[in-house]
């Protein structure tokens, strides 16, 4: 009966996982997809502590209201513009976790092999789980143990750097060691050459030492790549996290970790392919190989930057028929998306066609600007991707780029040195004019200097994104 109930429970919650990976996919839906993974989740929480092998309720109940404690008030008071480097944390205690259920694993696993078979026969939950394994069942599962925490540790030395990386506390820079690739693939060996080991012995050396090279890896891989490759580490490394539950779901025997993880890990996946297509970048070269250099010398930006005072970008979208927005991170980080909404409101109540254009790397995490404007209810409809709205700047009067920088930069297609040549861009430098709310002079998070600054059609619109909505905001007729 309790197998039988928490069977059907672990169903329910992983047909409302699906439900609400699904609806994640859209914005009108998310809202609705994140209950159905909340609800899912305390589903498959509660027919754990209630199911077979149940135990040790106290500290169970203890661990579930700290951690809830903890993730309210994470929740409560990290800002949007610290969501990536929060992801990569969260990917890092994955990792942690699973590296943790695996030498638990490995533990218990020792202890019934030892048993004899009459004290086999008192043994519950897992232990009992252990006791009915062959030894081909037994060798099935020491690769799996060993694959959850091989993964596991990747992802969290991976996650950490990710982290340091997004927060500033890490130099962005792709940085490696002396030996670069070779040190990765040395420690890959030696991974191989313990899994062997632990194969045939089942001792605990090989695995702490498999442990020791993951954690390298993990480390060593992410330190170096450049933080313009930051939005496809943070999905690979969600991939990395759901297989590594995964694995260890097979290790457990717990059908919804499986599925879960294979969930997660699977949708990483392709979003990984989804950001690296975007930057015309192959998967393999952004995890070995960093934000490439240029294969040549780059070619020089001529002219100089024009800047431009509040009265003149007021005046040109007073004249406007059709504006494109282009929202980036510096929008988030000076937490203008509420002052863009206004001026779109403004905008749009004279009749004018005002849409954004989204880049797909745009900020440092996949759908960053999507929520940011969701969360100052800009209308989904106006919200376009890049493939729907790049052939209309021709024919836009205006485009406003805001805190963005490599997303709009045409050395892509006109510099075959650059280290971006082949991505895809926004094309906005072909609107009759453009205006870029930016700091100051500086090149942006990836160090390249953007020649779209520097065009005739381009003014700078210089100041913190939110001060300068500020000024622009009144003189909106």
């Amino acid at each position: 009966m309790e197998y039988g109930f928490t069977t059907a429970a672990y169903v329910v919650s992983a047909v409302l996982f699906i439900l609400s990976l699904g609806g994640l996919s859209g914005q009108e839906s998310a809202k609705r997809a994140v209950w159905y993974g909340i609800t899912g989740m305390a589903l498959a929480v509660a027919a754990t502590l209630i199911g077979p092998g149940s135990g040790l309720w106290f500290l169970s109940m203890i661990m579930i209201a700290g951690g809830g404690y903890i993730g309210y008030q994470l929740a409560t008071k990290v800002q949007m513009t610290q969501m990536p480097e929060l992801v990569a944390a969260m990917h890092s205690l994955v990792g942690l976790a699973a590296v943790f259920v695996g030498f638990i694993a490995h533990v218990e696993l020792g202890r019934v092999l030892a048993m004899d078979d009459a004290a086999k026969k008192g043994l519950e939950g897992f232990a009992a789980l252990l006791a009915k394994k062959d030894g081909v069942e037994i060798a099935i599962l020491r690769v799996e143990l060993f694959l959850g925490i091989f993964i596991g540790a990747i992802t969290f030395t991976g996650s950490i750097i990710a982290y340091g990386k997004l927060a500033g506390r890490v130099d962005s820079v792709a940085t490696k060691l002396p030996g670069g690739h070779m040190l990765n693939a040395g420690a890959a060996a030696l991974s191989l050459i313990t899994l062997i080991w632990y194969f045939n012995t089942g001792g605990f050396f090989p695995l702490f030492l498999m442990t020791l090279a993951a954690l390298f890896i993990g480390y060593h891989l992410i330190m170096g790549i450049g933080g313009a490759d930051m939005p496809v580490v943070v999905s690979m490394l969600n991939s990395y996290s759901g297989w590594a539950a995964a694995a260890i779901g097979f290790s457990l025997g717990n059908d919804l970790m499986i599925v879960v993880g294979a969930l997660v890990g699977s949708s990483g996946a392709i979003l990984s392919y989804i950001m690296c297509k975007a930057m015309n970048r192959s998967f393999v070269s952004v995890i070995l190989g960093g934000f490439g250099g240029p294969a040549g010398e780059q070619m020089a930006v001529e002219g100089e930057q024009i800047a431009i005072e509040a009265e003149g970008v007021a005046m040109a979208l007073n004249e406007a028929d059709s504006v494109v927005i282009i929202p980036g991170y510096g929008m988030a980080v000076a937490q203008a998306q509420s002052g863009v909404a206004e001026l779109v409101r403004k905008l749009r109540a004279q009749g004018k066609n005002v849409r954004f254009a989204i880049h797909p790397v745009a900020g440092r995490l996949p759908g960053h600007m999507n929520v940011l404007l969701a969360e100052a209810k800009v209308p989904y409809d106006i919200v376009m991707e890049m493939d729907e709205i790049n052939d209309d700047f021709p024919e836009t009067d205006v485009a406003i780029v805001i805190g963005s920088n490599d997303i709009v930069n045409p050395a892509a297609q006109d510099d075959p040195n650059s280290p971006i040549a082949g991505m895809p861009v926004l094309e906005c430098w072909k609107a009759k004019q453009v205006f870029v709310s930016k700091r100051g002079q500086g090149t942006g998070y990836s160090g390249i200097e953007n020649p779209l600054f520097f065009k005739e059609n381009t003014r700078m619109f210089y100041g913190d994104a939110k001060a300068s909505l500020d000024k622009l905001l009144p003189m909106i007729d």
